[in-house]
């Protein structure tokens, strides 16, 4: 991972230091570093993984992620990324989005030195990536499911990549087609249950464990695991909470009373045991390894992805 730090900032550099300030800003800022984590590990799978085309998949990913993120912080008016101020509170919403494009454009020209088949990877992947950003912002459509919709969305932004993640791993880490198959399939769930976990912990969380003030996507009316499971709930005793849910929750005390009656309610502990059943489909994947301390280990990051919200 220090290889890998110091391979992401030598490649967010510009040719000027504006843009070089731009681009090492959120880097700068820290992050779980969720994705590059993932391609070591995963490289372990396989013959070689102290492989250099390994660091540059690693920095691909993470890359990407973060030019996402500027894009993120526009389309959502944040004010704060990584208990920083985001791009477009420091310079403004044009300056953000061009430098989320030129860390998309860097990602691209670090994928083309993987070859031909990383550049289909990668586009498949963008693809995906973004189609997830657009879904979000539309409501579901007529007859169509909301819990379905909302997991759509999070398999396309966050499922889409992390899974990218584990294959470049597995790939460039000299593993077999079998195990980069099962590699991929698993970060496609792991990473899904990335972010549904981060879902559970914005409302359960009584500190900014989840990193940001606890409620913070109740707030702001982003609909979440545990908010849809509650509003599929048919029990006349929810009426007041589907009342809150509906509401504007910009005021303080609709939003303390919201946020209440959804950490009280059934809807939690299912949105919990969700996630973590989603570990154990992950982890059954890992079966195409043999095993070991790799096994072990993708083992373990399932398990911590999905306990870290219990």
């Amino acid at each position: 991972m220090l290889e890998v730090e110091d391979a992401l900032t030598l490649n967010v550099q510009g040719r000027t230091a504006y843009v070089t300030e731009a681009a090492t800003h959120l880097l700068a800022a820290g992050g779980k570093r969720f994705r590059p984590l993932l391609v070591l590990l995963a490289a372990e799978a396989g013959t070689h993984p102290e492989s250099d085309d390994v660091i540059t998949a690693a920095c691909v990913v993470e890359i990407t992620h973060l030019g996402s993120l500027y894009h993120d912080d526009v389309m959502d008016e944040a004010a704060l990324r990584r208990g920083a101020d985001s791009a477009n509170s420091r310079w403004d919403n044009l300056v953000a989005i061009l430098t989320g494009d030129f860390l998309f454009a860097r990602s691209s020209e670090l994928t083309s030195r993987l070859g031909a088949d990383a550049v289909r990877i990668q586009a498949e992947t963008f693809t995906r990536l973004v189609e997830g950003q657009i879904l979000e912002t539309v409501k579901p459509g007529p007859g169509e499911d909301p819990l379905h919709h909302y997991l759509d969305v999070v398999a396309g932004k966050t499922g889409s990549l992390i899974a990218t993640s584990a294959r470049y791993g597995a790939r460039f880490g000299g593993a077999s087609t079998e195990v980069e198959e099962a590699l991929a399939a698993y970060g496609e769930i792991v990473g899904s249950a990335f972010q549904l976990s981060d879902d559970i912990l914005d409302v359960a969380s009584e500190s900014e464990e989840s990193g940001k003030t606890p409620g913070t996507d109740l707030r702001e009316g982003v609909p979440t695991l545990p908010v849809l499971m509650a509003l599929a709930s048919g029990d006349p005793a929810d009426a007041r909470l589907h009342e809150l849910l509906a509401a504007d929750l910009s005021d303080d005390h609709l939003h303390a009373e919201a946020l209440d009656l959804l950490r009280k309610h059934p809807a939690m502990d299912r949105a919990r045991a969700y996630v973590l059943d989603q570990a154990t489909q992950a982890k059954a994947l890992l079966g195409a390894l043999p095993a070991g301390p790799v096994r072990e280990a993708l083992e373990s990051f399932a398990d911590i992805v999905a306990t870290r919200s219990a």
